[in-house]
């Protein structure tokens, strides 16, 4: 069981540290390709489009295949993908890579979180969780500096250290990773679009999805601008902030490890609820305080309740229905993508029309609070036998 949990760590890792790797590198490459500032972040949003798009196709083709032999191809082909970005002359071959490795990473990482009900018992489903969270979180804390130092000799190095050790991975799933071969019932027997008609169809997956979407938007609506906002208020320069978002990905990391005893202790009810509450006052709070370490402990807590919220969402989104667990955890990562792009876009426009992070800060915590709202009134939270059973009717 450690082995595997250490496999799922891995590929999360991987995966996470290339979404976030090519920040850094966007000075080098505009300069490079000699391309405009206004386009240089197409190079990132390419591969959130890859991903968002193909990550609805993905899921339903997956629930009707082996869930390994989708991680082990997924992760072949996000492995040259990724190669092939550190060989792009030019910046559409680098548009059309980082396409092609969202959706490669569309097909692979769902697999990861709907396959956690099925190699590990109940029991352990939210430790578990909580450690391929982990993956993402040192990915969201390490990503930035591992890819600085590896561009400061070649900007490709980064591109080919991820792709080859995201190949070793990939061996490592076709050896140690034990088939998971569909459910048949009637789900299963369903063309691909139409296996999302379970969830369109159940008010308690769509209030659930919709806190998902308001939860991720609120989060990266505000993560988005704290750079921006750090240079404006403390004068701060990348490598200062680099540091600061360390600091706050080590956050992330304590509540991806500590989330299920914490669980475990308060149940997932008090736990999402309190997280939220906190989340939402650090909000309102953090625009006003007079120093970077006053910030640094004030957002801390923010991060630390994302580390702990974000698979335990995630578990309860894949338990809705076993039979389509691809298709679920598939459209929970789409949407967490779409809520990037759209949260972001607003927190644009908010932050010029309001000169500031507060009015940033403040629609973040309004989106927790709506998140937070929705997750209550869809039952998701109170019993989830009686969850399977209203969905699957």
């Amino acid at each position: 069981m450690a082995k595997l949990t250490a496999l799922l760590f891995f590929i999360m890792f991987f995966i996470g540290t290339d979404t976030f790797l090519i920040s850094p590198l966007i000075p080098t490459l505009q300069e490079l390709f000699d391309i405009p500032t206004q386009y240089a972040g197409w190079m990132v949003g390419a591969y959130a489009l890859g991903y968002a798009i193909f990550a609805l196709i993905a899921g339903p083709l997956s629930d009707g295949w082996d869930r390994k032999n989708v991680m082990f191809y997924g992760m072949i082909a996000f492995s040259i993908s990724t190669i092939l970005c550190g060989l792009a002359t030019g910046f559409w071959s680098m548009i059309l890579f980082r396409f092609l490795a969202g959706i490669s990473a569309a097909f692979t990482s769902p697999q990861v979180w709907a396959s956690i009900p099925v190699l590990f018992p109940a029991a352990k489903n939210a430790k578990v969780s909580g450690i391929v969270m982990a993956g993402l979180a040192s990915a969201q804390a390490f990503g930035i500096p591992i890819g600085g130092l590896l561009a400061s000799t070649h900007w490709s190095y980064p591109f080919y250290v991820i792709g080859v050790f995201s190949l070793i991975v990939s061996i490592f799933i076709y050896f140690a990773m034990p088939s998971m071969k569909p459910i048949q019932d009637q789900t299963s027997q369903l063309t691909l679009f139409k296996r999302y008609i379970p969830l369109l169809a159940s008010r308690i997956a769509r209030r659930s999805f919709l806190g998902h979407f308001l939860f991720n938007s609120g989060f990266m609506a505000a993560f988005s601008f704290i750079g921006k906002w750090m240079s404006d208020r403390f004068e701060l320069s990348v490598d200062q902030v680099g540091y600061v978002i360390l600091f706050l990905g080590i956050g992330n990391l304590v509540g991806s490890f500590g989330g299920a005893y914490v669980i475990q202790k308060f149940n997932r009810f008090n736990t999402l609820v309190a997280g939220f509450i906190i989340a939402i006052v650090c909000f309102i709070i953090v625009p006003f305080v007079p120093s970077v370490a006053a910030f640094d402990f004030v957002y801390f807590f923010i991060f630390l309740n994302m580390g702990i919220a974000y698979p335990l969402i995630m578990g309860l989104l894949t338990s809705l229905n076993p039979t389509i667990r691809g298709t679920i955890s598939s459209l929970g990562n789409s949407i967490m993508y779409a809520a990037t792009t759209i949260g972001s876009g607003i927190a644009g426009v908010i932050y010029a029309a309001f000169n500031g992070f507060a009015g940033v800060a403040i629609f973040a915590a309004l989106c927790f609070a709506g998140a937070l709202f929705y997750f209550i009134s869809s039952g998701i939270l109170h019993n989830q036998s009686k969850t399977k059973a209203k969905l699957a009717s």
